[in-house]
């Protein structure tokens, strides 16, 4: 999904209580284009919201605009809608490698993260429901919003769309090899690198009930042959 122009997209992301990190701090990133960056490589996020006094954590599409992350809202709009002053957390997380190290203290994966905090609301415009799910769609499949039907006055009434804004949020990336290369198991002659690790897009297959005649648009078609997101190392 191409995000609109972002004024905010230069600036620093502002650490919290909530999202200053205690350790492992050399793997934070503060500048706001990297959290840009983790949301725009993916569009499945976990959102964690307390739901009849239980957490629970909830896999979501999700879909950006400017400074505001759109989620469906699913069953956790329950619990929000009963407070609506409840604060959520939502992650996003790729994973790019598995670091296999020479001892298994050592061993990580290699990633990118990023954890928002706030208090969301539900989006009742109808304007602003039709963006955040042209958002949310787009993000996920590229073209799909002006390609099929799009949602008439009753399946909008019928859709809970929640949103968020990103001015909490930390971001945290681990890359690069084992960190055991200079020590004392390095002489063990055991192998130690990267296995890298991506999410891709397979070749498209057709519903049963799709006649014959239908042909797959292109924005389909092209979508198996780019990857989901980012591969690293």
């Amino acid at each position: 999904m191409k995000q609109s122009e972002n004024p905010s997209a230069a600036a620093e992301l502002v650490a919290t209580e909530r999202t200053r990190l205690r350790r492992a701090r050399e793997k934070a990133r503060t500048a706001r284009a990297d959290l840009d960056s983790v949301l725009a490589a993916g569009f499945i996020c976990h959102l964690g919201v307390v739901v009849d006094d239980v957490p629970m954590v909830l896999p979501t599409a999700y879909g950006v605009i400017d400074d505001t992350l759109y989620l469906h809202g699913s069953v956790a709009s329950r619990s929000l809608v009963q407070a609506p002053e409840s604060v959520v957390c939502v992650t996003i997380t790729h994973v790019d490698g598995i670091v296999l190290a020479r001892s298994m203290f050592e061993q990580s994966i290699n990633y990118r993260s990023a954890m928002i905090y706030g208090t969301p609301r539900a989006v009742d415009d109808p304007e602003e429901k039709l963006a955040g799910l042209r958002a949310l769609t787009e993000q996920c499949a590229p073209g799909q919003w002006e390609y099929a039907r799009q949602p008439n006055r009753k399946e909008l009434a019928a859709t809970t769309l929640l949103a968020l804004g990103l001015d909490e949020a930390s971001v945290k990336v681990r890359t690069g090899p084992p960190d055991d290369g200079d020590s004392p198991d390095a002489v063990l002659g055991l192998w130690a690198g990267v296995v890298p690790t991506s999410v891709v897009r397979g070749a498209p297959v057709p519903d049963p009930a799709l006649p014959s005649d239908v042909r797959m648009p292109s924005h389909i078609s092209q979508m198996s042959e780019k990857p989901a997101h980012y591969v690293g190392g």
